[in-house]
């Protein structure tokens, strides 16, 4: 607002003080707000001070906005950055000696220019609500303010949704996103022919809208899974979208990756699922026009896992209760197995007597074992099932219970010097003390000079060497352990020798072999047989000849008997203590001397026309066999062919035999007292091979492999002489040409080619067939009609 103020200046009459004169340099200045103007005052005369009063009358004091500058004459009034209510008359005022007062004034008008104040660029409105649009502008006189949008005024019609309100703002109601862009407004002042005007950008603000394609995912924990959820946002600005669970929100890690995709699509990708993961997640879109958000749901499976399954330790007799805890979801069945036998068990299972019983739970089976036994004893599986897989843990039930002894081997013999050990074998658990008694006093661990104790594990060793009578009797060991004790008694009783065996018989009895068998004694006398002492002797003679059995056989071979020879035989049994009685004694007679018995034959085919025949001895009549006398002749034949073959040797040859031909063989053997019976015997001649299978038959695939690189050795030696003598050329050329390479061209090579040629043919030639000289071991006797015998040499070694 401008103020305009307009003041008289009265002219003083002064009269004989007319000499002090004030005047201002200005009497009347406009100023707009905010510039700055100062007045300068003159007083002619003596003045004593110069002093300046504002619109209301007071003196001014200098201060930052209105400053004074007074010298003796003159003074300065300068108003910085002028306000409306700077505007008034404003007094210079003199003052001289006399106290005489002269004055002057002027005149401030102050008005305000078209001013926009504070309006902000760009102005956002959320859709839907009224918008105003601010423009705050000033001026004095009041301004006109005319809105534009898009090049056009924007005129007040009636239903429109543009309103200029009073305070010049613009007004716009349910603003949508066309409405968007700059709008002008111009302001004027008529009076000074005053415009200006301000461009506002408009921003609406679209809230997010937020979908999602899939709102639940199932997922397997533990198998390196990974899920990633999808939101779809749209907005103005483009929201910005945020992922929540259980109320904080979710930072890049390796557990989560976020994405974000052309269209508006935001993922969140969680991996390697584990079962904590399972839940509501939250997607939330935010912009300056509000957020929203959306929840979606993981459903985690989680594979069976057994948390909880310790060892379980019971008492014989007693209550085990065993328990499998597992989580999973879903959650899974819990069933029982044991070890030993494969047996199952699951919930609400009640067998073996009642004895087992099952109950479960929100993943907890309990197994309750009444009445433990010690088969009981060993590993249990709990296997934990679902849908989505298993998982299987053991346990291993332990059972105490009292000593138990493991043995009844009570009574233990020995005798005076001969220690014996008493073994105490105890299964407990846990494991028990044990302690020896002695007509109720206690040996100790120490032992005494003949009585030692030796402990091990599960067992204790009482070592007693007999010194006297005393020493034998009745021993007590006691086994303890915190579930109970237990005792057993040992008897040392002495030992006896064995007594005699008996029911004595002779078997198999020849000319230089008895078999002895007899029947165990009936006592060992408390210790073990160690063996049997057979004793015999030619009837009629002192002397006993001893054989021992071997361990403790019942059983004793005597060999090295003469022929035709009554002999006398007793037994007895050994054992630590000593030798028991013998047995009867009882009498045999080995067979006189006689022939031989047949003997056995076996027969394969030989090499070439030869024909082996296997001989084994049979009962020799008790004298060595000197030879056996082999006939044999063909099947057409009358005349038989004889070969005499030493009694040591096993086998004879026959041969040469006759291809495709069927034989006939007597077998006799002959010892000093006569012949044996004949053995009979009968083989085949096969056809004659060929000739190639003749040659190479009898030979190994080295020796046909040799005689074939031998072959073509000497095929090359020919090739090589006949190319010398017919061709001139060769190796045996290229020797000849060097050796002779000094000689003349023409006579000397014709002398030296006759010389190599005959010197070539006089090289020895030597065949060497491979065969030595054969020691005739037996004599080939050929019998004739006339009863005549033609001897050879018997190749039957060959």
């Amino acid at each position: 607002m401008m103020l305009k103020l307009a003041f008289l200046l009265g002219v003083l009459v002064c009269g004989s003080q007319a000499t002090l004169q004030v005047s201002i340099s200005l009497n009347k200045v406009e100023l707009s707000v905010g510039e700055s103007k100062f007045f300068i005052c003159t007083a002619i005369g003596e003045p004593k001070r110069l002093e300046w009063f504002n619109p209301q009358g007071e003196r001014i004091a200098s201060s930052k906005r209105m400053a004074l500058h007074t010298e003796s004459s003159r003074s300065r009034l300068i108003i910085y950055n002028a306000i409306i209510e700077d505007a008034g008359i404003y007094r210079c005022q003199a003052t001289d000696a006399n106290g005489h007062t002269e004055e002057a004034s002027v005149v401030l008008e102050i008005y305000q220019r078209l001013t926009f104040r504070d309006v902000q660029s760009p102005q956002e409105f959320r859709h839907g609500e009224t918008a105003e649009v601010v423009c705050d502008v000033i001026s004095s006189p009041v301004p006109l303010v005319v809105w534009y949008y898009q090049d056009r005024e924007i005129m007040e019609e009636r239903h429109s949704r543009f309103l200029v309100l009073a305070n010049n703002n613009l007004q716009i109601q349910q603003v949508t996103k066309a409405d968007e862009g700059v709008y002008r407004c111009e302001a004027s002042v008529e009076a000074r022919g005053e415009i200006d005007f301000v461009d506002i950008a408009v921003v609406v603000n679209v809230p997010p809208v937020l979908s999602v394609f899939q709102q639940s995912f199932n997922a397997t924990a533990d198998y390196q899974e990974s899920v990633t959820f999808t939101c779809i946002t749209s907005g103005s600005p483009d929201p910005e979208v945020t992922w929540h669970r259980k109320g904080q929100k979710l930072e890049p890690s390796e557990k989560y990756m976020f994405n974000r995709m052309e269209g508006g699509r935001s993922m969140l990708t969680i991996r390697n699922i584990r079962q904590n993961d399972g839940g509501s997640y939250t997607c939330k879109a935010s912009n300056k026009a509000g957020s929203q958000e959306r929840e979606l749901f993981l459903k985690v499976f989680v594979p069976p896992h057994i948390t909880q399954l310790k060892n379980v330790t019971a008492v014989e007799g007693g209550a085990a209760m065993i328990s499998c805890v597992a989580d999973g979801e879903p959650l899974p069945d819990i069933s029982w197995k044991r070890a030993s036998d494969g047996q199952t068990f699951v919930d609400g299972d009640k067998s073996h007597g009642g004895r087992f019983e099952v109950r479960g739970r929100h993943g907890k089976s309990v197994l309750t074992i009444s009445g433990v036994r010690l088969s009981d004893l060993g590993r249990f599986d709990c296997e934990a099932l679902s849908r989505i897989g298993g998982h299987q843990k053991s346990m291993f039930l332990d059972i105490e219970h009292i000593p138990k002894f493991l043995t009844n081997h009570t009574i233990f013999y020995s005798w005076e010097g001969n220690p014996v050990n008493i073994s105490c074998d105890v299964m407990s658990n846990p494991p028990a003390t044990m302690l020896w008694r002695r007509e109720r006093f206690t040996i100790s661990a120490e032992g005494t000079a003949n009585i030692r104790v030796h402990a091990a594990e599960g067992k204790s060793v009482l070592e007693v060497t007999p010194m006297s009578d005393r020493d034998f009797g009745r021993y007590n060991c006691t086994a303890r352990n915190n579930i109970g004790m237990r005792y057993q008694e040992f008897i040392l009783a002495q030992a006896d020798v064995p007594s005699n065996p008996y029911s004595v018989r002779l078997s198999a009895v020849s000319q230089r072999l008895a078999t002895v068998t007899f029947m165990k004694p009936d006592s060992h006398g408390g210790v073990p047989i160690s063996y049997y002492l057979v004793q015999y002797k030619e009837f009629g003679l002192q002397d006993w000849r001893d054989v021992k059995s071997h361990s403790i056989q019942t059983t004793v071979v005597l060999m090295g008997l003469e022929p035709n020879t009554t002999y006398e035989v007793r037994v007895a049994a050994v054992n630590g203590k000593g030798q028991g009685e013998f047995s009867h004694t009882e009498a045999f007679q080995t067979l006189p001397i006689r022939e031989p018995s047949p003997p056995a034959v076996h027969g394969q085919r030989g090499m070439g026309k030869a024909y082996r025949l296997g001989l084994v001895k049979q009962d020799d009549g008790g004298m060595p066999i000197v030879e056996y006398i082999v006939k044999y002749k063909t099947d057409k034949e009358e005349q038989w062919m004889t070969k005499l073959v030493p009694g040591a040797n096993d086998f004879a040859i026959l041969q040469p035999l006759q291809w495709n031909t069927r034989y006939e063989v007597e077998i006799t053997a002959r010892n000093v007292k006569g012949l044996s019976e004949p053995t009979f015997y009968q083989f085949f001649m096969p056809q004659e091979p060929d000739i190639t299978e003749s040659l190479f038959s009898g030979l190994g695939l080295g020796t046909v492999v040799g005689l074939g690189l031998g072959a073509l050795l000497l095929l090359l030696v020919v090739v090589d002489v006949s190319c010398f003598f017919l061709r001139h050329c060769g190796l045996l050329m290229c020797i000849t040409r060097t050796l002779c390479s000094k000689k003349t061209a023409t006579s000397g090579k014709g002398k030296d080619m006759e010389e190599g040629k005959a010197a070539y043919l006089k090289l020895p030639l030597k065949e060497e067939n491979g065969k030595e000289s054969l020691k005739p071991d037996t004599i080939e006797i050929k019998v004739h009609s006339d009863n005549s015998i033609l001897t050879k040499p018997d190749d039957s070694r060959a």
